[in-house]
């Protein structure tokens, strides 16, 4: 018996069954205790493999996402984020914009929560087998200026850029872009223009996106119409969470001005 499971065993390494290895005995007891078919105990069996490989795919997809967190929709507090629109939000869980390739914009003042909720739909997306990206705008222009420096953009835009089904860039405006980098930054967007999903957050209203581009208007409403084009908008008010409990205990101002 020792020699038929070695031999089992170094069947499934060749195959690359890790689970079947692991669990083949111990179903097979259990069909036997339960009187089941040879059927049920492969059917079983086979079940036990897929579980395993899309845990597996789950934990790549996961990896290559780089999130700074994990972060679940379920933790964001609605209740003290009065000023999020819950049922537009909400409308998101199901991730058909992505399927859809539309965008997600999410506005508003520093400590809403909006990194919180790119970051949840990014993990339900890599939950689901979908290719995802996080990075903040400050590193993706890094990523970009030295990917060109280096003679390697259009590799970095395909693997990076185009390769995700969703791409979040967090923190849109918190660092102003040189016109280099607002170049760079367009070609982000002009690239996945209807053929990926993005979502971005901003503290920024649109009208003060130039700010953030090199004051290249042109550019920005060129930037803003690919966008928007295939987008949902999220507008998000309110105090930051992250002092909620500063504020309470009178510790902090009552309002920061993030401008």
């Amino acid at each position: 018996m020792n020699l038929q499971c070695d031999r089992i065993n170094a069947a499934c390494e060749m195959l690359k069954l890790p689970a079947v290895a692991t669990q083949w005995s111990f179903l097979a007891d259990q069909a036997v205790r339960d009187d089941k078919t040879l059927a049920d105990f492969l059917e079983a069996l086979l079940q036990a493999e897929l579980d395993e490989k899309a845990l597996r795919s789950q934990a790549t997809m996961l990896k290559f996402a780089g999130l700074p967190a994990i972060k679940r929709f379920e933790d964001y507090d609605f209740g003290f984020a009065t000023g999020a629109p819950k049922k537009q939000i909400q409308s998101y869980r199901n991730l058909n914009f992505i399927e859809r390739q539309e965008n997600i914009v999410f506005l508003g003042p520093s400590g809403v929560g909006k990194s919180h909720l790119a970051i949840s739909l990014g993990y339900q997306a890599t939950q689901q087998g979908l290719k995802t990206r996080f990075i903040t705008a400050a590193d993706l222009m890094l990523q970009l200026s030295a990917a060109k420096a280096q003679g390697r953009l259009e590799l970095y835009l395909k693997r990076t850029v185009l390769s995700p089904k969703l791409l979040i860039i967090d923190e849109i405006g918190y660092l102003p872009f040189g016109r280099e980098e607002a170049n760079l930054f367009f070609n982000v967007i002009a690239k996945r223009y209807e053929k990926g999903s993005i979502i971005v957050t901003s503290n920024l209203p649109f009208s003060q996106w130039s700010k953030a581009f090199a004051d290249d208007t042109t550019l920005t409403a060129a930037l803003l119409d690919r966008l928007l084009h295939h987008a949902h908008i999220t507008q998000i008010t309110g105090e930051s969470y992250r002092l909620k409990d500063k504020k309470a205990a009178g510790t902090a101002p009552p309002k920061i001005n993030i401008q």
